[in-house]
């Protein structure tokens, strides 16, 4: 059976999220765990649509705050996969905040996401490769490699000299 090969608009999504009173803190501000549980969601979703498998977080990258989400604030995540290795993808999330009394909408947070395909047994299994086509997704594709090699380097399952793609950022030859 020969796997599909995808491009990253195949695996799109937006999810939409109202900020609601059970979702914040003591200052009315959106709660951080909440938010990285709806990033979980949508990136799984993104995820799944790549595979057309059951898929499981393997990491989460650094996630910052750039700015509170507000009480009552509509929370966009668009998210889409970036590139597809043996029998895991990456997927990069982007947080948007509206208010939508004022009309005003911010980027508030941006972050990758992998997950591994599994089946039923919950082996892993082989995923589609993945084509890029636009300019912005051919430059997440090239950076996907450096922030895997960062990710299995900081999960003690690389030896930094190992990672030649990262290491050619700051030693290149």
């Amino acid at each position: 059976m020969s796997i599909k090969i995808k491009s990253p608009k195949d695996s799109f999504t937006i999810m939409n999220e109202l900020v609601l009173p059970n979702d914040t803190n003591t200052l009315n501000n959106l709660m951080g765990g909440r938010l990285l549980h709806w990033m979980d969601i949508a990136a799984a979703i993104s995820a799944q649509k790549h595979c057309n498998r059951i898929v499981v977080t393997a990491s989460v990258d650094n996630v910052s705050f750039k700015q509170p989400i507000k009480l009552g604030d509509v929370i966009t995540i668009e998210a889409k996969v970036t590139r597809a290795f043996n029998t895991s993808v990456e997927v990069r999330l982007d947080v948007w905040a509206e208010n939508i009394p004022s009309g005003a909408r911010a980027k508030s947070n941006e972050a990758y996401y992998t997950f591994v395909a599994v089946d039923q047994s919950g082996r892993t299994i082989p995923v589609p490769e993945l084509v890029p086509e636009t300019e912005e997704e051919k430059e997440l594709f090239a950076g996907a490699l450096r922030r895997r090699q960062l990710r299995l380097i900081l999960s003690g399952k690389m030896q930094p000299n190992d990672a030649k793609e990262l290491k050619a950022l700051f030693f290149p030859e």
